[in-house]
This record gives structure tokens, sequence and C-alpha cells, in this order.
């Protein structure tokens, strides 16, 4: 009879890492079961999740990288040879090498993406290589918050959801029944059936918004001002925390001033809403005794309005004392455990290459210069802040050196976790920067479009086989995950095993002294006085929150206050002002010059209400705008089962999601003489795609567009490389750092000018 073991793992298909057993025979994963033992603690949480028993298809799936292969033929050719290991590693290490000589460590970037990986031991490898050109998806994706949190209070804030004590809570642009969230999603349910007031701000309208107490559908590109009226409307009618703002806060002078043109009248103006819903908002917000709020991507890839409407809800919190308060949102902790700071090894990159980034006459804040003016502030709490994703290099100048050498060549590419061809802005210029390298590496699980154009492609070690845990990028005291429940399958090896085997090529075999992921891990977690069995058996490290850090006193007798300039929460900030932005959250748009007391009396700057049909954008050149209905695109919402450009490939998620959707309002289409399933163009001055329509609850005039589509049941490489160019909105998208946000660089994928007709 053959033997059965029970293995505790975890999934791999979203970032909360749910826990679950393997069962197992004679080394072979044969059946998963909820564990609710472990975090997050829920059966129903897994039960009713659609990916998690997809762990057990994808792990033998026949489609999977299971041996290290080598580009023969032309790039997207689709010609590969088997190799060994050995041979993989140490052609890339001559290969890199011989690249290292001619142009120095910086010709060699890499590109990051999904929770599915630990990217650590990647930045580790490339700061003691020397190159600082790590390009992630940081600037249209936590980074905004993150800057925008320190440079406010210090340090990072996160929502703190407690039914004790939360009254109001408000999501602004997310939507957790779609997203990875959903353990919160739940959570969210429960506070839709609890007297907690929701208010919801999204031009969607979402599972979570139809939930909502209130529901603001605000016009993209506007979520700033929307902050800023919230705000008027709070001091006009004395909502703020007096002693709070007393004790505890810089600039509200200069605050109140500025917000004072953002009546109800003007913000329902120009950001489309009900002037009364914006009172009744604000009046939810500032009277709850804690208030709650969580934003996402919404906000985080609104472009240049990234870092004002950030800034924004920093000020809204701090105004109302809502800032490390139970209920309200908590002042993260530095981890106990080795943060991810000194894991990735940041202190090795030299300074000499430090001056190689390319981010640094551009965008001041996201740049190493920027980073340690303002780690420098955090270091006084004894906090370091993850430099590699803080200064990750901008796509735009990426993508500028690998094509034109400008301001130096990068020449080589190691992609991990990523498909850049999907999930990178301006999918043809991605193209040609990926043809035009002389090495280009991708770890994966599959051959996708990018793989497709690889010189090698390493098979990558995925859930079940590969320990994980999750520390939301060092800026908390929370990890969680948990073992393999098996060794890799087939010759797949974890990332960390191929950067450690690349760094003793490298010469630096003395900061790898851990053999194996486990090992790491159990190293990191060793510093909390965990072990590592120990943290398998819970799947969790945790401290409660302590709250109300800033009155804790001093060896003097002091408070301690906030890891700012001031000391306190800066409503107003000299750091931001000094790198030529506003000291105050002002949206790029044009701003009340004073305070209109009526909409007859807004300045003429003000833009018009949303009228009854589209017109037509005048950025769109005209032979554009003569291929269709002119309308404003937002996309990057995530739909489930699908998480960007992943999970396309499961056969019953097709069955129910087979094609790219254009969503738009009931109104919108019975205007364009649309209906849901027709084939429809949408075009930018970019290109043009091709999705289906389907009309759901929005704002008028806007669409709605799938984001990450191609075509895994076609060749992924040439000539269609997966269907990226018939379907995938990022053929439409630019990410340009001269039209992004100055400070950080984030690019937009929101309030973008398009057209649409009937295929």
């Amino acid at each position: 009879m053959t033997e059965r073991e029970t293995r505790k793992t975890n999934c791999h298909f979203c970032g909360y890492l749910c826990a679950f057993e393997a069962v197992v025979e004679e080394g072979r994963v044969v059946d998963l079961r909820c564990d609710p033992t472990r975090y997050p603690y829920d059966e129903n949480t897994l039960r009713g999740c659609r990916r998690w028993r997809m762990n057990l298809a994808v792990l033998d799936d026949p489609k999977r990288v299971n041996h290290p292969l080598r580009r023969v033929g032309e790039r997207g050719a689709g010609e590969w040879e088997r190799i060994t290991w050995d041979e993989a590693l140490d052609e890339i290490a001559a290969r890199l090498r011989t690249l290292v000589d001619e142009h120095g460590p910086q010709t060699l970037a890499s590109a990051i993406g999904g929770p599915h990986a630990s990217y650590w031991p990647l930045h580790r490898f490339m700061n003691l290589l020397g190159s600082p050109n790590n390009m992630g998806i940081g600037q249209i994706c936590w980074n905004p918050r993150i800057w925008m949190d320190v440079a406010a209070f210090g340090w990072t804030v996160e929502a703190d959801i407690d039914p004790a004590h939360t009254e109001a809570l408000f999501i602004w642009g997310t939507n957790p029944a779609e997203s990875d969230n959903s353990a919160f999603w739940r959570s969210l349910l429960r506070v839709a059936r609890s007297d907690i007031s929701l208010v919801v701000i999204d031009p969607r309208r979402t599972q979570v918004a139809a939930k909502a107490d209130l529901w603001l559908p605000v016009r993209p590109g506007t979520d700033a001002t929307l902050a800023l009226g919230l705000i008027q409307v709070i001091i006009a009618e004395g909502l703020i925390d007096h002693d709070f703002v007393t004790r505890w806060c810089f600039g509200f002078e200069e605050l109140a001033a500025q917000a004072q043109g953002y009546t109800p009248a003007y913000v329902a103006e120009t950001c489309g809403l009900d002037p009364d819903d914006v009172v009744r908002a604000a009046r939810i917000f500032g009277q709850a005794a804690a208030a709650a709020l969580v934003s996402g991507r919404g906000i985080d890839q609104c472009g240049a309005q990234v870092a004002p409407t950030h800034r924004a809800i920093t000020c809204l919190r701090a105004i109302t004392g809502n800032v490390d308060k139970p209920g309200s949102c908590v002042l993260a902790e530095r981890s106990d455990f080795t943060p991810e700071v000194e894991l990735e090894m940041s202190a090795w990159l030299p300074e000499a290459q430090k001056a190689f980034c390319l981010n640094t006459p551009y965008t001041p804040l996201q740049c190493y210069d920027g980073y340690a003016r303002m780690n420098a502030l955090t270091e006084r709490f004894g906090r370091s802040l993850p430099m590699r994703y803080l200064a990750s290099a901008h796509p735009d100048l990426v993508l500028r050196a690998m094509l034109e050498g400008d301001p130096y060549p990068v020449r080589a590419l190691f992609v991990e976790a990523t498909n850049p061809l999907l999930t990178y802005a301006d999918t043809h210029r991605v193209f040609r920067a990926l043809a035009s390298l002389d090495l280009l590496v991708v770890l994966e699980y599959y051959l996708t479009p990018t793989a497709s154009m690889a010189d090698y492609v390493l098979p990558a070690a995925g859930a079940i086989e590969r320990p994980v845990f999750q520390v939301h990028g060092g800026v908390a005291n929370i990890g969680y995950g948990g073992p393999a429940a098996v060794e890799p399958l087939y010759e797949r090896r974890t990332d960390y095993d191929f950067f450690r085997e690349l760094g003793l090529r490298f010469g630096q075999g003395q900061h790898w002294p851990d053999a194996t992921l486990q090992d790491a891990y159990a190293s990191a977690l060793a510093s909390a006085g965990m072990a590592w069995d120990e943290f398998c058996r819970v799947g969790i490290y945790a401290r409660p929150p302590a709250f109300l850090k800033h009155e804790q006193l001093r060896e003097d007798g002091s408070p301690r206050g906030f890891a700012t300039q001031t000391g306190k929460v800066e409503l107003a900030s000299d750091l931001l002002g000094g790198w030529g932005a506003s000291r105050l959250p002002t949206p790029p748009a044009a701003a009340p010059a004073a305070a209109p007391q009526s909409a007859a009396a807004a300045p003429a700057a003000v833009p018009a209400p949303a009228p009854a049909a589209p017109v037509a954008p005048p950025a769109l050149a005209p032979e554009t705008l003569a291929k269709g209905r002119p309308l404003t695109l937002i996309t990057g919402a995530r739909k489930q089962p699908y998480n960007a450009s992943m999970y396309l490939n499961n056969l019953d998620f097709r069955a129910s999601y087979p094609a790219p959707l254009a969503e738009i309002s009931p109104a919108t289409a019975e205007l364009l003489g649309l209906q849901d399933g027709d084939a429809v163009v949408l075009a930018t001055d970019k290109g043009e795609v091709r999705l289906t329509c389907k009309t759901a609850a929005m704002r008028d005039g806007l669409v709605s567009a799938d984001y990450g589509w191609w075509f895994p049941e076609r060749n992924p490489g040439a000539p269609g490389f997966g269907g990226i160019w018939e379907s995938n909105i990022n053929v439409l998208t630019d990410c340009s750092v001269a039209t992004g946000e100055p400070l950080i660089g984030t690019w937009s994928y929101n309030a973008i000018d398009c057209v649409i007709r009937k295929a």
C-alpha cells in the first residue's frame, strides 16, 4: 500500500500566500486541502478562491518549462536546445562578464513583477555586481504611497480596520473583490453588514461599491482635487482634531489656506460628482471617532496626479487625528527579522555605481540621492527603507539606454516573475528593446511571449516546490508563508539558487553563506528569535501593533514624535519643496485661484461638468479621431480569475472568461450603438487593439479595458507572439518620463484619451 503524508505548504497565486496542506505520495503531490490553522486562518477564504486548486494542476502542467533552454535560432523563432544548469550558468556568467568588461556593471538591468518570487536575491546579485538598474513597476504600484507616507509621517502606515473602533472606512481606487486581496474582501463583506460607514471612490461601480453606503464615481484624473475637497469641508465645518493638529501637524495654516478654494461646488464640477455627496463623504470621515482608508492601483497609476493625491490623503488622515490610532491606521514598525534592505545588501552597491542611476536627472525622489535624503530621516528611528524598490530604474530610461545607448548602453536583462511584453507600457518599444539585447535571461514557469525572445529560459520552481516568506518589501514587522511541500520537480530551481550560483561565478561567495532559500529564510527569522520550523507550523511572524508611538517618551522626557524634519506630520513639506515640487498637495491641473462660493464664481480654468455625450479630446491626432468615437480610457484593474497577464492558460478560467473586455456604461453603449458581445476597436495615437464590448455600471464616457491580455493557446513566439499585438492594452499606453509624475516618474493607466468603434 502506498504511504501518504500530509505536509504544510502555501498557495502562490496572489500576495496572501494562503496556507494549505499537500497530500504527498512517493514524492508527488496528489491532493490539496485547506489549512485554517495557519494564516489567514479562514477556510472559507481559500474555498471561495478560484485559483488555489490551480496549484496542483500547475505543478505538473505539461506546458511548464522543466529544463534550462538555450536559444539556437532567431529571437522568437521557438528554436531551443536543452542544456544543463552548469552549462547555462557558465555561459550566462561568461557572456555577462564580457559585457561588464566592455560597458561596466551598469550594462545589466533587471525586470520584475508579480508576487510569486523573492526579489532580494536578484537585488543582492546586482548590488554586489555594481548595477543600479533594476527596472520594475514600482512607480505605478506601491512606491507612490510609500514615498508620500514617509514624506508625511516618517514611515509607512497601514489601515487598521477594527470593528471595536473603526466607524468609517474609505476604499479608494481598489476593488478587493477582484484584486488579489481575497481575504480582505471577506472582511469588507463583514464591514458592509456592520454599523461601519463604507464609502467607495471609484469611477466603476465595483462589487465593493455596490455594498457601500456612499459611492463617489470620480472622474479619472481628479482624485487629488476630491481629496482636497474633503479637507476643505472638514476644516470649514470644524471637524478637525484640534489637539492633534496643534501638537503634531506642521503647515496646517498653509493647507487650510490652499483648501479654501476646493469648495463642494468646485470639486463637484471638476470631479463630475454631486456636491452634496462630497459634503456627505467629508462629514463621514471627519465625524468618525476613527476612520480608516485603503487605496490601490486606481491612485497609484494616475500619472502626474499620484503624488498630490497620496499627499492629500496623508493630510486628510492627519487633520482628523487618524494617525497611528486604533481603528484608523498604524504606523508600521521596523521588522524584528532581517529587513529586506539588509537581505538585498544595498550597502554594498558602490557610491561610484550609484552615480550611474538613470533616474537622477529626471525623478529626484525615485533615485539613490532621493532615497539617501529620505532614509536619513527614517534611520533616526532605527528604520531603513528598501533601497532597490524605491530607487528602481524608470522603464522609459532603461528602454532608451537599450535602444540608443543613452547615457550608456544597457545590453543585458534578467527577467523574473514578469512578462514585460504584456505588462510594461508601450509594447512596440519594449519589443524593439528586447530584440536589441546581447543577453536576455528569463526565469519562468511557461514560455511566455517575453520568454520566447530570450537567449536562455530557466525553469523556475513555483508553489509547493519552494518556501515562501512574504514581508511586504521590508517596511513592516510581519511576515507570512511556509515551507515547500516537495523538492522542485524535474530540473526546476528557485530564483535564489540561480542568483547564488551566478554570484559564486563572480566571486561573491562570502556574501551567499546560506546554501538554500530555506536556509536564508531561517537565518532572517533567527534575528527575530523564531525558528524556521516554528514559523512553518504557525505560518506567520507578527507582533501586536503598538499605537500612538509619537507620544512615547524619550530618555529626556520629550515625546518621540515623527521621523520627519520637523518631528511632526508634514502637511507642508520643505523636503519635497526642495526638489521643485509644491510644498503642499497641489493637483497638476488648474487649481482654484480663490475660494469660489458657487459654481458660477469658479475660475474660468475649472473644467466643465461631464457632457451628456463624449466630446473629442484635443490631445488625439486627427487620424486617430477618424477611427471612432472619443472616450476616456482606464485600465489596469484586476479581474478574477486572472491577475495581470497570468493564468490565461487555465482552460476552466478561459471557458468562463474567454476574451478581453472593453467595459462601458449602458448609456455610453446606447449612444455609440454598441451591444454586449460586439467586437470593438480601441485606439490611441500609439495604435489600436481589438476587444469585446460589455456594459457595466460605471461613469458615462469611460471605457475600462482589460489589462495584460494574450492568448497562451497560440504560439508564444513569432510571428504573432501569442497575440500581443491584437488585444494587449499596453500597445496603446506610454511610460514617458517627460509626461509622468515629476518626483517619482509614475506614468498613467487612467484618464487616457482614446476612441472606440465597432469592429
